[in-house]
Parts: structure tokens; sequence; C-alpha cells
């Protein structure tokens, strides 16, 4: 299995967008330069008050399917 690390530093503000739908999407460029599109809904459960903040790992099968994500500790 193939994972992707990138960093985000997205307000709580900013992110309200994708929880009223007006945005769907979050594109990353990942630590080796690739850019990659996530759907929003699955960054929701690392939202805090100060909005989706952190390092983060996320798991693509061999056809470059989602399987899950991870908060990395800094």
């Amino acid at each position: 299995m193939r994972f992707l690390t990138f960093s985000l530093n997205i307000p709580y503000q900013v992110f309200l967008q994708y929880y009223s739908g007006s945005a769907s999407q979050l594109m990353v460029y990942t630590d080796c330069g690739l850019k990659v599109q996530f759907p929003a809904v699955r960054f929701r459960s690392f939202v805090t008050q100060a909005g989706l903040v952190g390092r983060f790992k996320v798991f693509v099968t061999a056809d470059n399917r989602f399987d899950r994500i991870e908060r990395l500790t800094n």
C-alpha cells in the first residue's frame, strides 16, 4: 500500500465552506510535489477550533483509491 504525506493549515472559518457544501474537494501538494485531490468530508474528523491544521498521511490502494488517513504527530 502506498501513502502520501502533506501538511495542511486551513483556518476554521475557511473550512466551514466545506461543511456548507460550497466546496467539496481539497487540493493538496504532497511532500514529493504531487498535486492530489481528496473529498473534504474525509478530513472532518480532524477539524478543531483552529481549523484543519497538521501533517497527514493518506494511504491509497494499488489502484490509487483512498484507503485511510492518519494525522501525524509533530
